[in-house]
């Protein structure tokens, strides 16, 4: 019996030097899942609901952790702008050996998808973005309830608890509180033990929004009317500034769809890679 919280996949050494653990299962085209911040976060954990339906329908996935997150390196003597999420992604990449790819993002996945096909648009095939990062400024997120709630966490200096846990995954990520239960909450917090806080302190993302036109790829964006981490003007930057952009907004959902309307999540996605 393994006592990893989540499963342990494969390894690449990256020319930059870090090490990025990943999952790859299933063949045909590539879909590739980039996960959100925040304590415990990895590709596994915010994915485990929607992977396996795209294998089953013949797709290759491949869900990094990023770096300072799961199971890849967290150096502790560097900054995490957006760009070096980005390059270790694109390293990560280039060591598996694709070329052609569906980036699937949320929150700040979502971000690093965004700046990814703006750093490598010939890479990038389609995008998917669940209320994604980057769209937004600083104030605009702070003013955000849920995002309010993790900074004054954040600035107590104390970790989570499993109870604390619980209580701000409610209220920040969810609408139906069923949806977090004691066993995410319990493997967050195992994965939370290997993190250090230099990646959330230093974490860095730009507002890209006058750059989003410069994205052709077909880009299908899920947005939850009761969101509280994401202001609502992203809505309309992503659905206006991305020329290919259709936009689905989904209601009685919050900043986790994909795990939250895992179905309609799941059928979405499929009908939108292989449709258009």
């Amino acid at each position: 019996m393994s006592s990893k919280p989540v499963p342990e996949g494969r390894y690449a050494q990256l020319p930059n030097g870090y090490r990025i653990h990943y999952l790859d299962e299933g063949s045909g085209p590539v879909v590739v899942f980039l996960h959100g911040s925040g304590s415990g976060a990895c590709g596994y954990s915010n994915f485990k609901g929607n992977y396996p339906e795209l294998v089953k329908a013949g797709y290759r996935v491949i869900l990094p952790d990023l770096i300072g997150f799961g199971y890849s390196d967290k150096p502790d003597n560097v900054e995490y702008p957006l760009d070096f999420f980005i390059e270790c992604v694109k390293q990560t990449l280039d060591q598996i050996g694709v070329t052609k790819y569906t980036l699937v993002g949320n929150s700040l996945g979502g971000a690093v998808a965004l700046g990814f096909a703006l750093a490598h648009p010939m890479n990038v095939e389609r995008l998917v973005l669940m209320a994604p990062g980057g769209v937004s400024d600083m104030p605009d997120y702070q003013a955000m309830p849920g995002m309010s709630a993790l900074f004054a966490h954040l600035a107590t200096g104390k970790p989570f608890t499993h109870e604390t846990m619980k209580a701000f995954f409610i209220k920040a990520f969810v609408v139906d509180p069923t949806i977090v239960d004691d066993a995410l909450v319990a493997e967050r917090l195992a994965l939370m033990k290997l993190q250090n806080p230099q990646v959330m302190k230093t974490m860095k993302v730009p507002n890209m929004t006058a750059r989003l036109p410069e994205i052709k790829a077909p880009t299908l964006a899920l947005w939850g009317i009761n969101e509280n981490m994401m202001p609502e003007n992203g809505i309309l930057r992503l659905a206006k500034g991305i020329p290919n952009c259709r936009m689905v907004l989904v209601p009685n959902c919050g900043h986790w769809v994909m795990m939250e309307h895992r179905e309609l999540f799941n059928r979405t996605v499929l009908d939108f890679l292989r449709n258009g």
